[in-house]
């Protein structure tokens, strides 16, 4: 095996590892916030069942900009995965 190939496989590995850190420290974060909304929402229905609504609709959108920096992981996991040649 050439310089070379070996250089281009050690990237090839460093690029995946890379890509699976990236995807679990990206998802760390949002999992942890997002039980953390929800926990609070069903605290709230469960003061005042009343609110349902709005407190339902307040935390469906927590949850989605929650969940979009592991969106961005999950990108750039793939552009890792995909991308480096």
């Amino acid at each position: 095996m050439s310089a070379e190939a070996e250089t281009v496989n050690f990237v090839r590995v460093a690029a995946c590892i890379a890509a699976g850190i990236c995807m679990g420290f990206g998802a760390l974060g949002p999992s942890l916030g997002q039980g953390f909304i929800a926990g609070k929402a069903c605290e709230s229905i469960g003061k005042r069942p009343d609110s349902l609504k709005v407190v339902f609709r307040a935390m469906i959108v927590g949850i989605v900009a929650a969940e979009t920096s592991s969106i961005y992981a999950f990108v750039i996991s793939l552009m890792l995965i995909l991308l480096v040649k």
